[in-house]
């Protein structure tokens, strides 16, 4: 090994450290509501960041910037519009709302606050919540895991496995020690970590491919590469039209903000929702400029392969290791840039754990507060209770470790699927019950089945049909599942007076 690798995994190694010592600073919970939410006492900047870098996973370091450098920015730039626009409507509309709601009614889970929301005596809404929860929580978790095991092996040509599973134990061992509270604090430094990789990585970039000048020339040799409205990739001589029906599928994605358990969470969290416009502004500020960034490292990269600094990738998921390439390269520069390439390839990590961390504690509280205690009525003291909880952490983290075992699966594809299937399911039927109180627990359930089923029947069976039909899953199954609420509930009875009369002092 190099001296700049050991100079790499140093800093990486003092990282993982540093967060191991977050989860047992933060390791006494007293009980579940300081496991899953902290005691609702998160200040707004910690808020702020800990939502978004939970948000963003491995594919802000790893996706986006390998889909625009081999499919040019039409894809990328979409996706990254979309996001921006979801994430600050959901803090606009949500958070506030969510936060006085679920604390009026003592929820710390999702499906918890939609099954007392609408009084669901029958299960059923936490059922389909912790069960989705945990369906599509594991693809998302295994994908975090698998950028780990990427960056390792590509690095170092360290076994992809097993440093995919030490990855998988550190995460587990912070996340599990110091619940929340330990994955806020841990996410907020982390932002800060990510965003440092992305500044460096670009400045780096552009240096490499011999200036700003170049990058854009290189850029422009491609037909269709810089256009928001071509669709092209650096294998193709021809650029295809990226229409407004692929546009409007892609900013799909920021329909997906609604519906995220470990987005959602972090607003029912917060200490006082009076101080969430200035997490809105912080979040939303730092969600814009972290993905605008990411696309440009892609655009960078290109010319980084075409001058020869990194290698010809052949695919948009081989380019998904274009940061930690460039990393490499600039830690072959001498020792002071070895550290900053190692810093930045924690920034990877940052990127995975901050995500992972906070899906596997939506995972816990799916399996002991809607299954365990909601569903089957096994009630747990709170040191029973949050044993569980550690205990369903490492098994969701085994899953997603088994999941994660094919190295050649696409960081940006996983994600987008999970995605999707958290939008569908919770979306809809979140801001129903917020927004209109005539929405009843039978719209609340139908649309919630309605929502995952289309998620696998139109990625599955519907779009591969192509055509028209070969859309991102996530807005028909987001319109299907609205339409079905507002059918079955207006078909049905009206809500008891008691939950018209909570609704209304709610939202006063």
């Amino acid at each position: 090994m190099t001296a700049a690798n050991v100079c790499i995994l140093i800093a990486i190694i003092v990282y993982l450290l540093g967060m191991l010592y977050i989860g047992l600073r933060y390791s006494k919970n007293k009980n579940s509501e300081d496991f899953y939410l902290g005691g609702r006492k998160l200040g707004p900047i910690v808020t702020a960041m800990s939502t978004e870098a939970s948000d963003m996973s491995a594919y802000l370091l790893m996706g986006v910037p390998g889909l625009a450098l081999f499919c040019g920015v039409a894809e990328a730039s979409w996706t990254a519009i979309g996001l921006s626009i979801g994430t600050y409507l959901n803090w606009l509309f949500v958070a506030k709302r969510l936060r006085r709601y679920s604390s009026r009614l003592g929820a710390i889970t999702v499906p918890g606050f939609l099954s007392s929301r609408f009084r669901d005596n029958t299960r059923i809404i936490q059922i389909i919540g912790g069960l989705m929860i945990i369906v599509f929580f594991v693809p998302y978790v295994a994908s975090g895991f698998s950028a780990c095991g990427k960056l390792f092996h590509s690095l170092f040509g360290f076994d992809y496995m097993t440093t995919m599973i030490i990855s998988a134990i550190v995460i587990v061992a912070y996340c599990a020690m110091g619940g929340f509270m330990a994955a806020s604090v841990t996410s907020l430094i982390q932002s800060i970590v990510m965003t440092f990789a992305l500044i460096v990585m670009v400045v780096f970039g552009i240096r490499t491919a011999g200036g700003w000048s170049n990058v854009l020339a290189n850029a422009r040799s491609i037909p269709g590469y810089l256009s928001i409205f071509g669709n092209t990739n650096i294998m193709s001589g021809s650029p295809g039209r990226y229409t407004p029906f692929l546009i409007a599928t892609t900013l799909a994605w920021g329909l997906g903000y609604f519906g995220m358990p470990h987005v959602l969470i972090h607003f029912m969290a917060v200490e006082d929702d009076e101080k969430l416009k200035t997490s809105r502004r912080v979040g939303s500020i730092w969600c814009v400029v972290s993905l605008g960034v990411a696309v440009l490292v892609g655009i960078v990269g290109y010319s980084m392969l075409k001058a020869g600094a990194v290698p010809a990738y052949g695919s948009s998921s081989a380019a998904e290791s274009i940061i930690v390439d460039s990393s490499s390269l600039l830690a072959s520069k001498g020792i002071f840039f070895a550290v900053i390439g190692g810093i930045c390839l924690a920034g990877i990590l940052a990127a995975t754990m901050s995500t992972a961390d906070a899906q596997l504690l939506g995972a816990a509280s799916a399996v002991t507060q809607n299954l365990l205690n909601g569903v089957f009525g096994i009630k747990l003291s709170d040191r029973k209770n949050m044993l569980v909880a550690r205990l369903t952490v490492i098994a969701v983290a085994v899953l997603g470790v088994i999941f994660a075992r094919d190295p050649s699966s696409s960081i940006f594809r996983v994600v987008s699927f999970a995605w999707a299937g958290f939008g569908a399911t919770f979306g809809p039927v979140m801001l129903f019950s917020l927004f209109w109180k005539r929405c009843n627990k039978w719209g609340a359930i139908a649309g919630m089945i309605a929502g995952a089923a289309t998620i696998f029947i139109w990625k599955f069976a519907v779009a591969p049909l192509g055509g028209v039909l070969a859309i991102y899953e996530l807005l028909p199954a987001f319109v299907i599942s609205s339409v079905v609420i507002a059918a079955v509930s207006l078909a049905t009875g009206k809500p008891d007076e008691e939950i018209l009369a909570e609704f209304e002092s709610v939202n006063a």
